[in-house]
């Protein structure tokens, strides 16, 4: 579809008003909000590189689809390629941003409880001890802490019963995106107990003896260890990592070959509830409170509340979600949203508001953009924007900034850009707001994606593939370029 069509299709679906963008020499306005040249005696008036030329600069092969509006009026000022569907990656966090606002509002908060089901005598309950989650998606070993020193302040040092743990608020779900690999920490389990985005802390030093090996479920204060998940070093050049799920329990190996002299990363976490239980048991004995092992309860028995953890707002959620691109907080939000039991249902159900709400054609198989299966248009990433530009949301996005013709952010510019990044393997997008000193708002939508480059993978090369980290950084680049030719011709 050429320009002229993709802006004929939005009128007849109402998303902007009848005003034709010809040309961007006759939008551009009158002053620039960037710098003048030494010299200058007026604007600069260079005029940028069309969108076409900076795209066959980039190089990246497949498609790349764009547009940019002025946010107010929904009037499109330049499209290319915005009918065609590609893979929105984090993109589609911005999506379920706007949907999570609108289903559950910024105030909604988690609560994760300590409830006891018989009353506290000489030291002890005289009965059950359950922790009970809501699904809070950023809740850490820290505020776990917290909540052991609460109890033990209100005089708790053991149970009579069992301790249990209640997680049932959210379906439990192994991982998000099965053609992901397994050990990646982007990739882990969700319930509605989680824990440090439920990754567990794995670290590993050479000794004289051999390696010396911890897996931890630290904060900034605490390195509480951890037992339900363990790693064995393998005298193996590859496979990197295996896994073996146990009914409670994460099974690891690692390639000695791999190792080196030392290191550490976060693995994904497959039994949350699990291990938040066990971290809580840890946490509460250094408080003098002993718990025996973690049950798990699917019916909440009825009982009193002694301690209760409530997370920030959903707002500031959000912002951290878009800031930090975590998947977990997006797929749990977007559960807590739909209620659904399962994230193809749960990823349906946005699918259809987006439709009902926003007009777009959109295809959601998750909430993250984790999944590669997602779908987007320019131009509905764009129409959702607009509808979407006087809500909450761009006070929610990252400033990513303009950048210079090598992809770096410019200190101190005028034009601020909030937006949501997203990247897969041979897939890049930007999608969000310009904001110029004018005060003009654009609305945009970048999408690059070489699908069958990306589809050719095999499962082995999918964390690092041949080529890919230089083909993101022309991306990245073509949309910083793209970001400076629309601020300097329509802000």
């Amino acid at each position: 579809m050429d320009r002229r069509g993709f802006l004929a299709g939005l009128l007849a679906s109402g998303a902007v008003h009848p005003v034709w963008a010809e040309g961007a020499v006759g939008l551009a306005p009158a002053s620039s909000p960037f710098p003048r040249r030494r010299g200058d005696g007026g604007a600069v008036s260079v005029r940028p590189a069309s969108a076409e030329a900076l795209i066959r600069a980039a190089e990246l092969g497949g498609v790349t689809g764009f547009a940019v509006a002025d946010a107010a009026t929904g009037v499109v000022l330049e499209a290319g390629s915005a009918d065609v569907a590609l893979p929105p990656a984090s993109v589609a966090k911005a999506v379920t941003a706007m949907y999570v606002l609108d289903r559950l509002g910024t105030g909604h908060r988690y609560a994760t409880r300590l409830v006891a089901t018989g009353p506290v005598e000489g030291g002890r309950i005289n009965g059950d001890l359950i922790l009970v989650g809501s699904g809070d998606p950023v809740l850490n070993t820290d505020h776990l802490a917290a909540m052991a020193a609460t109890l033990a302040e209100r005089g708790v040092k053991g149970i009579s019963g069992r301790y249990l743990v209640h997680a049932s608020a959210l379906p439990n779900l192994p991982l998000i995106d099965a053609d992901q690999p397994e050990f990646v920490g982007y990739n882990p389990a969700l319930s509605g107990l989680n824990l440090n985005f439920n990754r567990v802390h794995f670290e590993w030093r050479r000794g004289q003896q051999g390696y010396a090996v911890s897996m931890d479920a630290r904060s900034e204060t605490l390195v509480p260890p951890v037992r339900m998940a363990t790693m064995r070093i393998v005298p193996r050049e590859a496979p990197l990592f295996t896994y073996e799920a146990g009914a409670r329990e994460d099974r690891w190996t690692v390639a000695s070959g791999a190792l080196g002299k030392g290191g550490a990363r976060w693995m994904p976490v497959r039994h949350p509830q699990v291990y938040a239980a066990e971290v809580f048991q840890t946490l509460a004995k250094s408080h003098g409170i002993d718990l025996p092992a973690a049950s798990d309860v699917d019916e909440l028995p009825a009982g009193s509340t002694l301690v209760e953890h409530l997370s920030e707002p959903m707002a500031p959620i959000l912002r951290d979600m878009l800031k930090f691109s975590t998947n977990l907080t997006a797929e749990v939000v977007g559960l807590t949203a739909s209620g659904k039991a399962t994230l193809p249902a749960s990823a349906e159900l946005m699918t259809a508001w987006a439709s009902e709400r926003h007009g777009l054609a959109a295809r959601f198989v998750d909430h993250s953009g984790l999944g590669g299966a997602s779908r987007i248009t320019a131009g509905d990433m764009v129409r959702a924007l607009v509808a979407s530009h006087a809500t909450p949301l761009p006070g929610l996005l990252r400033d990513v900034g303009m950048r210079d013709e090598k992809g770096k952010a410019i200190k101190e510019h005028p034009v601020r850009v909030l937006a949501k990044t997203g990247t897969l393997n041979f897939v890049s997008g930007l999608g969000g707001y310009i904001m110029p000193p004018s005060g003009r708002i654009l609305a945009f939508g970048i999408f690059s994606a070489d699908v069958p480059r990306r589809e050719a993978l095999q499962l082995a090369e999918r964390e690092s593939p041949p080529g890919g980290e230089g083909w993101t950084r022309r991306a990245r680049i073509l949309q910083g370029r793209l970001v400076d030719r629309w601020a300097r011709l329509y802000a």
